[in-house]
């Protein structure tokens, strides 16, 4: 008996990066029940995208906020990942892992996983006329840009895909929240929170405990008045297990 056993607990990840975290909540005894509400799109105009992955080599740095905008790029490189040769950031640990496993080799990432550490990871560098490629998400907080930019660098912003709600999301909200409701629910992107809260609405969510993998899905979790039960010290998939863990298991 783990210290989850029998609670249930909804998972909202993609489909693709459920069982990352699905798994080792099952080991814990936890009752899983999986709910993507987040499906990766395409960009709108993948042309951006193509053109500066065929260019990649002219950026000084190429900056990764997310596993899925790795994976965007690399489809679009023209050439072997090993012939790439600026220097690479991730903005966390997990994401430097996904990096490497496609053949990069990561020299910065922050001590914390956030935008603003990120930035605050370049102090010793002078970025005056560098030139940066950031691949995101279509909408995304734009405070690495913003900052870089104020340091003189010249930063390149490219749509490398979309955050989309699965076809089948609503269709399956509809059968997890019903008698008897489920004891957590877990989100790792402010884009799950909002997806959530439009198909089931903010007095469903409130019959249950929430858990966030950090600050910036906590704050906008805080933001739709939700309190929350448990975040993330670290904010990877690790650490929101652990922070699970911490929390109390028992029933609402």
């Amino acid at each position: 008996m783990g210290p989850l056993a029998g609670v249930r607990i909804v998972v909202t990840r993609a489909a693709h990066q459920a069982e990352e975290l699905a798994r080792p909540l099952r080991d814990l005894g936890a009752v899983v029940i999986l709910l993507p509400v987040i499906d990766i799109g395409p960009p709108s105009d993948p042309e951006p995208l193509r053109n500066a992955a065929a260019h990649s080599n002219r950026y000084d740095w190429i900056i990764f906020t997310s596993a899925n905008a790795i994976r965007a790029f690399v489809a679009e490189l023209p050439f072997p990942v090993r012939t790439c040769t600026a220097n690479l950031a991730a903005v966390g640990v997990a994401t430097g892992r996904v990096a490497e496993e496609h053949g990069f080799t990561i020299s910065l990432t922050p001590h914390t996983y956030t935008a603003e550490a990120l930035v605050e990871a370049f102090h010793a560098e002078d970025l005056s006329g560098k030139q940066i490629l950031i691949p995101s998400a279509a909408i995304t907080r734009d405070v690495v840009a913003t900052e870089l930019r104020r340091r003189g660098a010249r930063v390149d912003v490219v749509e490398a895909y979309r955050n989309v709600l699965p076809r089948e999301a609503a269709s399956r909200a509809a059968e997890v929240f019903q008698e008897p409701f489920p004891d957590w629910v877990v989100f790792a992107s402010s884009s799950a929170v909002d997806n959530l809260v439009c198909l089931v609405g903010a007095d469903t969510l409130r019959r249950l405990k929430i858990a966030s993998i950090g600050p910036i899905t906590s704050k906008t979790i805080r933001r739709y008045g939700f309190e929350l039960a448990a975040e993330a010290n670290v904010q990877t998939v690790e650490g929101l297990v652990e922070a699970l863990a911490r929390g109390l298991p028992s029933r609402s």
